[in-house]
């Protein structure tokens, strides 16, 4: 859904129902329901806040930023989802942090046609937060969103949540331990996909022999997110 502005005082909602929303409402049998919504903010710079204070720059804000249409792509819709705290004295946010020790804190894996057997890796993500300062609950990240290439990685024993564009999205449970700060983390295995040579080789990076792509976990509550650099070879 989108907020379109038409340059006079009425406000335009432009709603569309994404590619997924459209195969549930397909179905037609009483299961498709909405029961909670989101708003984010890919299209604000807030730099004009920076350059000329809150209150000319909130103006600025309002009058000239561009609205983009609704997006029927489900994982491309809605990248930085605003959240929503009831606590007014709030004053530190959690950050994700990928604690599993990685060489140059890149995350590498084998194809089958190299190793015999596609390769994995166990990797383990944690909410933190500065100092002793106890995370707000509703900040607690109970479940994870994890965005990665379906064309060359998957995540073991799971199916993903959607596909489109060849990228899949899945929502992972986070671990049972909640820390005495309220922070959670969250396990999974990445695996590589049984790719043949030939889409290898329309994929891989110029000179060299790697296939690199990202994944991105966000925590569902918090919002908070990390990016992790993958290299298939």
């Amino acid at each position: 859904m989108g907020f379109l502005d038409n340059s006079t005082n009425n406000i335009i909602l432009d709603a569309v129902l994404t590619d997924l929303g459209r195969q549930a409402l397909a179905r037609n049998d009483g299961s498709f329901s909405i029961f909670k919504f989101a708003f984010s903010d890919e299209e604000v710079d807030y730099s004009h806040i920076v350059h000329f204070g809150r209150t000319i720059g909130k103006e600025k804000i309002e009058k000239n930023t561009p609205i983009l249409e609704a997006s029927t792509q489900a994982s491309t819709a809605q990248k930085y989802r605003l959240t929503t705290v009831n606590n007014d004295s709030l004053t530190v946010l959690p950050t994700i942090t990928l604690v599993t020790q990685l060489s140059s804190n890149i995350v590498s894996l084998s194809r089958s046609q190299l190793t015999g057997t596609p390769s994995s890796k166990a990797l383990t993500y944690e909410q933190s937060i500065a100092g002793s300062s106890v995370l707000d609950e509703s900040l607690t990240d109970f479940y994870y969103r994890v965005v990665v290439d379906n064309k060359f990685l998957t995540i073991n024993g799971m199916s993903p949540d959607s596909v489109q564009n060849d990228i899949a999205v899945y929502t992972i449970e986070a671990n049972s331990n909640v820390t005495s700060q309220n922070l959670t983390s969250v396990t999974f295995t990445l695996v590589a996909k049984d790719v043949s040579d030939s889409v290898f080789s329309s994929y891989k990076q110029s000179g060299a022999n790697i296939v690199e792509k990202v994944m991105t976990v966000t925590g569902m509550s918090s919002g908070a997110e990390v990016v992790t650099t993958i290299q298939i070879v």
